[in-house]
């Protein structure tokens, strides 16, 4: 928009013809001056920066009527309002409920201004208060309190703070005591109707509100951050800035930004430097300045911030930058789960990552596996169990750890090896567990789980944490008629904690039945069982799936499972199901031989047509592993298990 097509700059041209326009500011003679029996016109004085929070603000040097905005202009000057900027027809003005009393103390207030003293006027002239500015504002002296008249919309004042000059908690209220109560205490409300579609100040405490009227800025006050609570946030409906001025303690603050959060993004709240003492005010920053008051206020003006649902653009750069730089560094780097090939489809253990599988497959074995080995390079984990209970995970982590089953753990009658590796695995679990934290808490909410989020996070120094859940269908829900739903409100708040705190999930999901009452059907994001938020919220979604076709061409006695991307119709890539099992004998792969390992147990017949089965599939998928197999017994086929 164009100074020329301004629509206020044309209205004040308009109607002030001779006036002169000087940069941003038009002035010309003062066409109220006269109407209030004043001698000689002053000066009327119009900001037209349209990019200024006062845009289209007018006063009088003479203080003959109020300032204001177009609107109030034509009601003083008898214009048709349809001919002002932003007229509305149908707005309707604030009303209070209860109406107001017959009679008023008027007379009283206008004795008591005639009663000011030379040492009372001294006093506001040491903040730069003038005796115009304090006769426009009606303040008066009944000889030992100061008097501020309460005057309401109706332009009548019924009730008046008297206050003891220099000690604000000296005071009481004169008047008619039905508007005492804190929804009546907002000193010059009437200004509120003279800023409509403009700005206006809010202060705490009438003498802060004295200093910026005489700046001859428009506003209105509270006696004390406690009358915030009762003001009605409908009163400044029709304003368009709306700036809180408090006094520098943390109860005005905090009664500041409740009132902003009922008002809602008009806001702009000043903000106090550090280093003031507490109770600073506008009144001692008046003193302190001097002359220079004006160019302050305008520089708090200019750094007021909105109170708004959203981060300041600055804020949000610095927040992007900062992540954008963690994301390059080690820790960031070091998300990663420990199978290459897992890391690399997945670019490492980031965001919120969905893993499906039919039941029993090896779900909570590898996320196990996973969790206990990021904990062991010194990642906060926090593995939420509703399946296994504790002593179980730290007996399958302990066990993988010695490579010794939990049986044999149990028996003691190791070989010196064996005791070795079972004394460097009671050394790493100790290390582990200060990052490794298991919870079975069976009334878990979001809430907590951001307490424990927090705990760790600071426990541990580290700017991020994976957080393993197993699994989705057992969390804590209200009502198990409601799981569905209750499902999806989990998602969605690991949703916010992935975003607010940096953390990395690992969730375990049950797998619908296909057409056949089977999991044999080909993964896809719609197997995921009860929930239709998964395919929203996962950043990856997999699922362990056994290849059939594959397996069952290659032996028929051998069992596979691989990962598969849900969704695709092949798998981009194999992983072997790491699980701890007691076995009958463990064999290293070593290029394409296969190795007995300590146990010392020579496989069977059918466990070696499996290896060499398993050789063929997994050679080019697993570079180092443990392999190991059930003795065959009672016709069962052996199961391949890895253990990396």
């Amino acid at each position: 928009m164009t100074e020329a097509s301004d629509p206020i700059r044309q209205f004040y041209t308009m109607h002030l013809p001779a006036g002169r326009l000087e940069g941003n500011i038009l002035s010309a003679d003062c066409p109220f001056c006269l109407q209030k029996g004043l001698d000689a016109p002053g000066k009327i004085i119009v900001y037209l920066n349209k990019d200024g929070f006062f845009h289209g603000y007018f006063r009088c040097l003479n203080r003959c009527v109020p300032g204001g905005f177009p609107l109030w202009f034509t009601r003083l000057a008898g214009i048709d309002p349809v001919l002002a900027p932003g007229f509305d027809p149908d707005r309707e003005p604030f009303l209070l409920a209860a109406g107001y009393p017959v009679q008023n103390i008027n007379t009283e207030i206008k004795n008591y201004q005639d009663r000011m003293t030379p040492e009372i006027l001294a006093r506001f002239a040491q903040a730069g208060v003038s005796a115009a500015a304090l006769s426009e504002m009606r303040i008066g002296f009944n000889g030992r309190y100061l008097v501020y008249p309460y005057v309401q919309a109706d332009g009548n004042c019924y009730a008046a703070r008297c206050v003891f000059p220099g000690k604000a908690a000296d005071f009481f209220w004169h008047g008619d005591e039905r508007l005492f109560p804190e929804r009546f205490q907002l000193f010059n409300v009437q200004d509120i109707e003279r800023c409509e579609n403009g700005s206006l100040f809010l202060c705490e405490g009438e003498d802060n509100l004295l200093t910026l009227k005489q700046l001859g800025f428009p506003g209105v006050a509270v006696p004390d951050c406690q009358a915030l609570e009762a003001v009605d946030p409908d009163r400044f409906a029709f304003i368009d800035t709306l700036f809180i001025a408090m006094v520098n303690t943390a109860e005005s603050e905090t009664s500041a930004r409740g009132l902003a959060a009922r008002i809602g993004y008009k806001v702009r709240l000043f903000n106090w430097p550090g280093g003031l003492s507490r109770n600073y005010s506008l009144w001692q920053l008046a003193r302190d300045k001097d002359r220079g008051f004006r160019s302050v206020v305008s520089t708090m003006i200019s750094a007021s911030r909105a109170f708004s649902p959203f981060a300041s653009p600055k804020r949000e750069e610095i927040r992007f930058f900062d992540n954008l730089a963690r994301e390059t560094g080690d820790e960031y780097g070091a998300l990663c789960s420990g199978f290459a090939r897992l890391d690399t489809a997945l670019e490492g253990i980031h965001g919120i990552n969905v893993i499906g599988g039919a039941p029993k497959v090896g779900k909570s074995s590898f996320m196990i596996q996973i969790a206990s080995e990021m904990a062991r390079k010194g990642i906060p984990v926090l593995y939420y169990d509703f399946e296994n209970g504790r002593q179980r995970i730290y007996q399958r982590t302990l066990s993988r750890l010695s490579r010794l089953s939990t049986q044999r753990i149990r028996m003691k009658d190791w070989s010196a090896p064996e005791r070795q590796r079972y004394e460097q695995a009671c050394r790493d679990f100790k290390k582990m567990l200060f990052s490794f934290r298991v919870i079975n808490d069976r009334k878990l909410t979001p809430e907590i789980m951001r307490r424990h989020i927090d705990f760790i996070r600071h426990e541990t120094r580290s700017a991020y944490t994976v957080v393993v859940i197993d699994s989705l269908h057992k969390l804590p829900f209200k009502d198990l008629s409601e799981r569905r739903s209750g499902i999806d409100a989990w998602l969605r708040q690991f949703e916010s904690i992935r975003d607010e705190l940096q953390v990395s999930f690992l969730v375990i999901s049950e797998l619908t039945r296909g057409l056949e009452g089977s999991y044999k059907e080909t993964p896809h994001l719609g197997v995921f069982k009860g929930s239709g938020d998964i395919e929203y919220s996962a950043d990856n979604a997999m699922v362990l799936f056994p290849d059939w076709e594959q397996m069952e061409a290659a032996s028929s006695a051998a069992t596979c499972s691989g990962w598969w991307p849900a969704g695709s119709t092949a798998p981009a890539w194999s992983a072997a199901i790491p699980s701890i099992i007691p076995t009958g004998g463990l064999w290293r792969r070593k290029g394409n031989r296969i190795q007995e390992s300590e146990a010392g147990i020579q496989p069977s017949a059918s466990s070696r047509h499996f290896l060499r089965a398993a050789r063929a599939i997994w050679a080019r998928i697993v570079p180092r592993c443990f392999f190991g197999v059930f003795p065959s017994r009672a016709g069962k086929s052996p199961k391949l298990i890895l253990d990396g």
